[in-house]
């Protein structure tokens, strides 16, 4: 299974791989090149590979930073786009079942997960946010996805998840192999996610449940505090092993029939590779989902492993 490496807004920035200065002028050098001497077809073309930009611009005319920012954004957000529409030109994704309603789909794939995580007060907004969160890369959208997006290191990556789903050729060899990506509260999903094979996988809901820690409270109208200020407090480093519980215990609750068929998967998955995901403990991963599968409200005894402790809850800036 593989997932967006970030999915934060508190580190989106660090997604959109605008990169420093100094890293710019350390690539340039290794061309024997200065950054001054750079023109906008290198730029372009380091970018494509790398999904690197020098944020300076200097590659590009203009008055000051701001208009070179500017003319340079979208070149190579342009080129970007005009790279995976040739990629992709004879080649096409698997596409949507026919007639699915998206936001119905949605609704009743986090239903659960919803219901068994907020109060009943809260449940209705959580979901009406949610049941619009998802967004299936097709050829009828990547477009204006690319064009709309704000980073353009964000912007790659969706272009790589997108290629991946086409079966086309990825921007780099090194790039990486996404199957959703979550930026803010959209979830944007490649099309592999209706012909998996692995019945335990739904990177859908692992993409939603990452919408919990970085959707701020008063964002839908809910009441927040300093210690409440997000949908969930997660853990900062235990924010893949919650999202990883999250998508298979879910899958567990739709599979099963009864308690003692969810244990018999449970044993099943424990037997499959687990993710392979550094951030995410796999005994700890398998020891939450016992607790998850042996008591009624599993979504609740997922969240407490993954909290901070209340005297550790910090306000991020």
């Amino acid at each position: 299974m593989a997932y967006a490496l970030l999915s934060s807004n508190a580190v989106v920035s660090i997604c959109a791989t605008a990169i420093s200065p100094l890293s710019f002028v350390i690539q340039q050098k290794l061309l024997n090149l200065s950054p001054m001497d750079v023109r906008p077809d290198d730029a372009i073309h380091s970018y494509l590979k790398t999904g690197e930009h020098d944020p300076m611009f200097f590659a590009w005319p203009g008055n000051g930073v701001l208009d070179k920012s500017r003319i340079g954004t979208a070149n190579l957000r342009e080129a970007l786009i005009a790279e995976v529409v040739r990629r992709t030109e004879n080649q096409h994704g698997l596409a949507i079942p026919d007639g699915m309603d998206l936001r119905q789909f949605s609704r009743q794939k986090f239903c659960a997960m919803v219901k068994g995580l907020f109060p009943r007060s809260e449940q209705e907004i959580v979901l009406s946010m949610l049941e619009r969160s998802v967004v299936f890369l097709t050829p009828e959208n990547i477009v204006s996805i690319l064009r709309d997006m704000t980073w353009l290191g964000t912007a790659w990556d969706l272009a790589n998840l997108y290629l991946a789903s086409c079966s086309a050729e990825l921007l780099a060899e090194d790039a990486p192999q996404l199957l959703g990506l979550g930026i803010g509260t959209t979830c944007y999903v490649s099309t592999d996610y209706f012909h998996t094979e692995n019945h335990f996988e739904d990177y859908v809901l692992h993409e939603a449940a990452h919408v919990f820690h970085n959707c701020k409270r008063e964002t839908l109208g809910l009441p927040s505090s300093r210690r409440r200020e997000w949908l969930l407090e997660i853990e900062f480093r235990k924010r893949e092993t919650f999202a990883y519980a999250c998508e298979a215990y879910s899958r567990i609750l739709e599979l099963g029939v009864d308690q003692k068929h969810r244990q018999k998967l449970l044993a099943e998955l424990a037997l499959k590779p687990l993710p392979g995901d550094e951030r995410v403990d796999g005994e700890e991963y398998l020891d939450i989902l016992g607790e998850a599968v042996a008591v009624r409200n599993g979504w609740k005894r997922i969240l407490g492993r993954c909290s901070p402790a209340k005297s550790c809850i910090t306000v991020r800036p």
